[in-house]
């Protein structure tokens, strides 16, 4: 008996650039015509008996489009990035460079008064591993960080690979398993 968890990356609101620590702004109209373009391929997804999504607007927007009519889940809510939440990353990097750096290099600090890198890894593997054990299947729609974290809490990676993993608007994965068992499985593509 395993779960199938397949998790799709919100569509942007804004671009990569410009994007802020725990943004909670709507989608931006590139972020609409995205998703528009990758219905045909992400709306399969909503057959899963069980939809969710992060409680973002941008997320909530998403699985909406998709027709996937989620339930917000607070546990896949965003980093909490205390004092640093609405700013970029240049932004931070300028007032606090050594709190960035701190920040970057070991996943117990929160320089910025929030949530610790290890402990968002962990409240995501909470989410995942607190997921109905029966066969079946769930879709979920969260931010890009949420995305990462379950693939590195899944794939029992070291906490600094959080860094190394490129999670794209609209971009799906799906993991299978149990509580604390989880693969990653890739699809083949279409021929």
């Amino acid at each position: 008996m395993s779960v199938r968890v397949s998790l799709v990356a919100a569509a942007r609101s804004s671009s990569l650039l410009a994007e802020r620590f725990d943004d909670d702004r709507p989608l931006d109209q590139a972020g609409w015509h995205e998703v528009q373009l990758a219905a045909q391929a992400l709306v399969p997804l909503g057959a899963a008996e069980l939809r969710y999504c992060s409680p973002t607007p941008r997320s909530r927007a998403t699985g909406e489009a998709l027709g996937y009519a989620p339930m917000a889940q607070p546990a896949l809510r965003d980093c909490d990035m205390g004092r640093w939440r609405g700013l970029t990353l240049s932004d931070v990097a300028a007032r606090e460079p050594a709190a960035v750096d701190a920040w970057l290099a070991d996943p117990r600090s929160a320089p910025h008064g929030g949530e610790p890198l290890l402990a968002f890894i962990a409240r995501i593997g909470g989410w995942l591993d607190t997921r109905p054990a029966q066969e079946g299947s769930i879709v979920a729609v969260a931010e890009p960080a949420v995305v990462r974290a379950a693939l590195v809490y899944a794939l029992k990676a070291p906490p600094s690979t959080y860094w190394n993993v490129d999670v794209r608007p609209l971009s799906t994965v799906t993991l299978t398993g149990l509580p604390g068992r989880w693969s990653l499985r890739l699809e083949a593509g279409a021929r």
